[in-house]
């Protein structure tokens, strides 16, 4: 693939140098599809979870507001215990913690160098 050549597979992480939460996510459902469950899995192990939330958002105005803002709250909540886990889990390799190879950190890298470096 093109962009994961030159290192632009997400936006987010190539800006900021922290994977997002949903990081792992093509992957996962890559994988699925070509019938590796663990794989999915271990891609991101909320991958299914975009199904039941499309159709949430999909039939929100047909559901009572209060179960629709229920499961979201739930969804919400799931992805950040995911992300929490997987940040702080020294055993996972897709989602990564590295603000200083981001773009963002290289610039500031880069422009402290130029402005406070001694000549």
């Amino acid at each position: 693939m093109f962009f994961e050549k030159y290192g632009l597979t997400c936006p987010i992480k190539f800006l900021t140098g922290v994977s997002c939460a949903g990081c792992g996510m093509t992957r996962a459902w890559l994988s699925f599809l070509r019938g590796d469950i663990a794989g999915a899995f271990s891609f991101h192990p909320l991958f299914w979870i975009l199904i039941p939330t499309g159709l949430l958002f999909l039939f929100r105005n047909r559901l009572p507001k209060k179960f629709f803002s229920f499961a979201a709250a739930v969804i919400i909540a799931a992805f950040l215990i995911v992300y929490a886990h997987r940040m702080i889990s020294p055993n996972d390799t897709i989602v990564v913690f590295d603000p200083s190879n981001g773009l963002i950190g290289r610039a500031v890298s880069f422009i402290l160098r130029c402005c406070f470096s001694k000549q």
